[in-house]
């Protein structure tokens, strides 16, 4: 299953979870979303502070991350950092559309756009 229907399923699952009062499977829904969140989510290569889900943003229909981008001069000096989110939402005709918050510092929106489309279409295991 792609990256990004796992995670809207367990979104919705946990939510569900959280309607009905079941807190044993919430908190598994939880480890897991936290789990391909750190394995597959970006991390690294810029993105040194990693990515977040926001869950209390995020439901079966949108997925919410928070990540920061760690910005270099043209020496290869570190020189600042621009905080971004980055939505998740359905495409019929694509399977997901992404919308980007956050300053363009360096047209870097292109390229964090382009990491999430990867990272969200790959196959992962349950």
């Amino acid at each position: 299953m792609k990256l990004y229907r796992q995670l809207a399923s367990l979104v919705a699952a946990r939510l569900n979870c959280m309607a009905s009062g079941n807190d044993e499977w919430r908190d598994k829904h939880e480890s897991e979303i936290e789990r391909l969140a750190k394995e597959h989510l970006p991390s690294g290569g810029g993105f040194d502070l990693g990515t977040q889900i926001d869950l209390d943003k995020s439901h079966g229909n949108r997925l919410v991350f928070n990540t920061s981008f760690h910005h270099m001069n043209d020496a290869g000096m570190y020189d600042g950092w621009t905080s971004h989110q980055v939505q998740v939402v359905p495409d019929l005709q694509f399977g997901f559309d992404l919308k980007l918050k956050g300053r363009n510092r360096n047209d870097i929106n292109e390229y964090i756009g382009e990491v999430f489309n990867l990272v969200l279409d790959e196959e992962v295991r349950s």
